[in-house]
């Protein structure tokens, strides 16, 4: 008995670890969304550009700061120089020399440095372009953000179309199996003809290869949607949407109504982090022309011997300290900065024609994309509508067809549109759900 507890004991483990091998991730679409906006790979790194524009900044800053160094160095002298002096210095016949060598072969220097910026125009034009490169990063991010939460809905609406296509090919393969093998037993009965059930094969054979075609689809689509959402593409992620339910909450007409400001939307907070950039190039081009003021303290000593003992206690050290100024004055440059100037306006110049392009730009894509929008729900309802009437004239040529009042040709040519009008009826929905989205995004909502 005690073994048999223990087996299932076992057993029941084993499940749970199975269980536990094989997680599934629930996500709706607003929850793929925040997954994605922390796990995406290109929103990782712009987080990560951010971080390193901070970093950036406090280099910049770092560099006006007092900056101090340290050096040590030892030199052996394994020859020493020999100098040759007047002998007479020494009690010598004159217009001969004594050769004599100076000091000892062993020194060691120990130098500590401070050095100050007092003034320099660029570091000043430097230190306020930070703020405006931090400020660029801040909105690449909030782009990137964006362009990842518009990827997020694409992506788990196409997952969401192929599912739905799935469903439909499986139903209209199962109709038409229906057809072709009722079909087969009039013609075996001697009551029907030949070119009904091939008739009917085609359709069955290019609706099976539809229905192959959308499962490979719904697969590589729910991969695409991982990858998205930073996830790893073969991870078993199962939508919790449904596609006719979150079309109906993306039609929304008061959004076309929505007050627009266009110093929200993120291209126009771009292209004026470009015109300030361009504004801080001119100003540090003209800073070159200021002079620059720089002070320095060096303190250290110095030691010599004939035998390496620098590290003794008792081995003496000179000490000196030097108090110093740096002043360079750009005096002539042969116009080269004159030149440097001028690039600089010329390029502030495009940059305003540019930032004044985008603003219409903006105004242009938000009146697109309000019309696309518009033009996506009036598909969506006559889709809806025409699909009610392939279905309704589908299901009277099945029941002509039935009763020998239609062709085979008649109910394959009703099938063909009634599959044409479900895809366009899917599509329709994904429409509504992208260009809402695009929408949006424009909006910054």
């Amino acid at each position: 008995m005690r073994s048999i507890l223990i087996t299932l004991l076992l057993l029941v483990s084993s499940w749970s670890m199975q269980g536990q091998d094989t997680p599934k991730n629930n996500f709706s679409l607003e929850g793929a969304i925040t997954y994605a906006l922390e796990h995406n790979y290109s929103s990782l790194n712009a987080s990560r550009d951010l971080v390193d524009a901070q970093k950036q900044k406090w280099e910049t800053i770092a560099t006006g700061l007092p900056q101090i160094s340290g050096a040590i160095s030892y030199q052996n002298q394994l020859i020493q120089p020999v100098a040759q002096i007047p002998a007479e210095f020494f009690g010598g016949e004159p217009g001969t020399f004594e050769e004599v060598v100076f000091g000892q072969p062993q020194s060691a220097t120990a130098t500590a440095t401070l050095k100050q910026q007092i003034f320099d125009g660029s570091y000043i034009v430097g230190v306020q372009a930070t703020r405006t490169f931090l400020n660029y990063s801040q909105n690449n991010k909030e782009k990137t953000d964006l362009e990842v939460r518009k990827a997020v809905v694409e992506a788990y609406g196409n997952v969401l179309l192929a599912q739905e296509s799935v469903a439909i090919f499986e139903k209209n393969k199962a109709t038409l199996e229906k057809n072709l093998y009722e079909t087969k037993r009039i013609y075996e009965n001697g009551l029907g003809d030949e070119e009904s059930v091939d008739q009917l094969q085609i359709t069955l054979s290019s609706v099976d290869n539809q229905l192959k075609n959308a499962r490979r689809l719904e697969k590589i689509t729910l991969q695409m949607l991982n990858l998205v959402m930073g996830l790893p593409i073969e991870n078993e992620t199962v939508l919790t949407e449904n596609l006719d339910d979150l079309t109906q909450r993306q039609i929304d007409l008061g959004l076309l109504d929505s007050d627009f400001n266009i110093e929200n939307n993120v291209d126009y907070k771009l292209a004026e982090n470009l015109n300030q950039q361009r504004f801080f190039e001119l100003k540090l081009a003209k800073s070159r022309a200021l002079p620059t003021l720089n002070a320095f303290v060096n303190y250290g000593g110095n030691s010599f011997s004939d035998n390496f003992n620098f590290l003794s206690s008792g081995q003496p050290w000179f000490e000196s300290s030097v108090l110093g100024f740096d002043l360079n004055i750009p005096i002539f440059s042969s116009l080269g900065r004159s030149a440097s100037t001028q690039r600089a306006k010329i390029a502030l110049e495009k940059a305003k024609t540019q930032f004044t392009e985008a603003q219409e730009q903006i105004r242009l894509q938000l009146e697109s994309a309000k019309s696309d929008y518009i033009l996506s729900i009036e598909e969506y309802d006559t889709s809806k509508q025409n699909l009610e009437l392939a279905e309704r004239i589908e299901n009277k040529n099945q029941i002509k067809y039935a009763e020998g009042l239609a062709t085979s040709f008649e109910l394959r040519q009703a099938q063909t549109q009634l599959y044409t009008t479900q895809q366009e009826y899917l599509q329709s929905m994904v429409d509504v759900i992208n260009k809402k989205t695009e929408l949006e995004t424009i909006l910054n909502q």
